[in-house]
């Protein structure tokens, strides 16, 4: 845990946690973007190099399932989706290697469901696989198991999966990677004069009633979600910043102390500051 965090302190954290949503990975057309994807892997590599600890959380299979059998559009059958992501999961992880191969980075594939990270021993298992992959310097990917996951075991969205890979492994930081700046007072989309909340102090419900939940095409996360995570992970002692993953290298800019996103302060406040 980073001790009194501040925006300039966000740079001694060792072990952090990056999401990454499927908008963030794909075109509005639906298409993969390549180009993300490369700088992400690079700027990951990069970090690793600097010695610290990286875990990706990925959005994305059934996104770019959906591209690669040309459907146009999620599935609306459950089982529908699970096939999707069967297809997308596999082509989601070859993308991932073969751009992490460049910078010679091992990579592992982790995928989780929410009855594994609540039963206490096989939570105590996953915990000892990340700490098994982090000690030999490979760069967990993470995602919920859609091939499998229904309902009663499923996560709901990968910002809440980033959350708990975060507490299973102790980071100092997460990380969340997404369309928009960040958090704002009001849908920056529906009112022009939405003011960029810089900071987060307060970590009561009543900041997630500003986020809205709308979902993406092809995603099924929204602000809502991520304020959600990010302020559940505040509470338990994670720094976590909302910011906008257009270029990933702005991950530079928020462990450099730069004002960008939005950073949800561990404690005990009850202020919003801008």
């Amino acid at each position: 845990m980073i001790k009194g965090i501040k925006r300039d302190t966000l740079g001694d954290a060792g072990r952090i946690v990056i999401k990454i949503g499927t908008t963030s990975l794909t075109y509005e057309n639906g298409r993969v973007n390549l180009n993300r994807i490369g700088h992400l892997t690079r700027v990951i590599c990069d970090l690793m190099n600097r010695g610290k600890e990286v875990i990706l959380v990925s959005s994305g299979a059934i996104g770019i399932g959906v591209d690669k059998l040309k459907l146009g559009a999620r599935p609306a059958t459950v089982s529908g989706k699970q096939a999707v992501a069967a297809v997308g999961q596999l082509m989601l992880m070859n993308i991932y290697e073969r751009f992490f191969s460049e910078f010679s980075q091992t990579v592992a594939q982790v995928l989780l469901t929410k009855d594994v990270t609540d039963g206490a021993e096989t939570k105590q298992n996953v915990e000892n696989t990340f700490n098994e992959l982090i000690g030999m310097k490979v760069v967990p990917i993470v995602n919920e198991n859609d091939t499998v996951a229904v309902d009663e075991i499923k996560f709901g969205d990968n910002d809440f999966l980033s959350y708990i890979v975060s507490k299973i492994t102790h980071a100092d930081l997460l990380i969340i990677l997404t369309d928009i700046d960040g958090y704002y007072d009001k849908n920056p989309n529906e009112y022009h004069d939405a003011i960029l909340m810089h900071t987060i102090t307060d970590l009561t419900e009543k900041i997630e009633e500003a986020a809205g939940g709308v979902n993406s095409r092809l995603g099924t996360g929204g602000m809502l979600t991520k304020v959600h995570a990010s302020r559940l992970a505040a509470e338990h002692g994670i720094a976590a910043v909302i910011a906008n993953g257009e270029k990933p290298e702005i991950i530079y800019d928020i462990l450099d102390g730069k004002e960008v996103g939005t950073l949800f302060v561990p404690g005990s406040g009850s202020d919003c500051n801008d």
